[in-house]
């Protein structure tokens, strides 16, 4: 997503200064394209720009990059703006904001709810939470890589909006692989019931990106399913802080762990369909 984000910006004539990546391949790869420095550290990356965009994996990547230590984003980062486009849980936002103000910085959260074709094509939707004078200064820089921009409050809120989004996506998916795995075992002609789907309240957007993907064993990686555990997760961390029982978001959530169990994690989400068609798994993956 970070790639494709920056391309798109290269395109727009942003002057990239420096790229990181914890993958240095991946970094020189982009480097090439964008006609930019590499930085082997994050410390060597924020001098250079006035404004940093991320994307990393986890809470705890993006812990590491602004840890308090030196080596991180945060040294030279006085006067600089972080816009942190990843899904991570809320509370990580928030101890990210308030360390780049330590170090007299801003931060804005700027979760992107799309794949990687929008942030190709800057057609992203954004969901934006932080101190709103920082948003409104970056709005425009916003604006060429995102074609719907929500701004939704102080820092947290975005990624609690972007949790619930991803919580119930997940869910829509596992929920079409079962009525795609019931028609299978039916002996159903899937393309008809994919057809029946779209006509009735069996509808969803996941029906069109992974219904085809579901039939055709095809999964190669939007948007893995170790990141949909990861992401359910968050939102079932949310509910248990509000005292709130979710059955429906755990049973999802236990699919998605036992997809990364049987090694198959790194693919897309829609390979949660391995595990509901009766000729793709056995038993023993249970």
């Amino acid at each position: 997503m970070g790639a494709n984000i920056a391309l798109r910006l290269h395109e727009l004539l942003y002057p990239i200064a420096s790229v990181y990546d914890i993958d240095a391949n991946a970094a020189h790869r982009l480097a090439r394209q964008v006609g930019c420095a590499v930085a082997t550290r994050p410390s060597e990356l924020t001098p250079l720009c006035e404004s940093v965009l991320t994307v990393v994996s986890d809470d705890a990547a993006m812990l590491d990059i602004f840890a308090e230590s030196e080596g991180s984003l945060l040294w030279g980062a006085r006067g600089r703006t972080f816009v942190n486009c990843a899904t991570v849980a809320p509370a990580t936002h928030i101890e990210v904001e308030r360390r780049a103000h330590a170090m007299g910085a801003e931060a804005l959260e700027a979760c992107m709810a799309s794949s990687v074709a929008q942030a190709r094509e800057g057609s992203l939707y954004l969901m934006v939470a932080g101190e709103r004078k920082t948003f409104e200064r970056c709005e425009p820089l916003l604006r060429d890589i995102g074609a719907a921009i929500l701004y939704v409050g102080e820092a947290g809120r975005a990624a609690q909006l972007k949790a619930l989004v991803n919580m119930v996506m997940n869910a829509n998916t596992a929920a079409l692989a079962e009525g795609l795995g019931l028609a299978d075992a039916l002996g159903l002609d899937l393309n008809l019931v994919l057809d029946v789907f779209a006509q009735t309240g069996a509808e969803s957007r996941v029906r069109a990106t992974d219904g085809p993907d579901m039939l055709a064993r095809d999964h190669e990686t939007y948007f893995s399913a170790e990141h949909a555990a990861k992401d359910s997760g968050i939102a079932l961390e949310l509910a248990r802080k509000a005292q709130l029982r979710l059955p429906i978001a755990e049973a999802t959530h236990r699919q998605y762990e036992r997809l990364k169990r049987i090694g198959l994690g790194a693919l897309d989400k829609s390979a949660i369909s391995e595990l509901t068609f009766r000729s793709r798994h056995s038993d023993d993956d249970a």
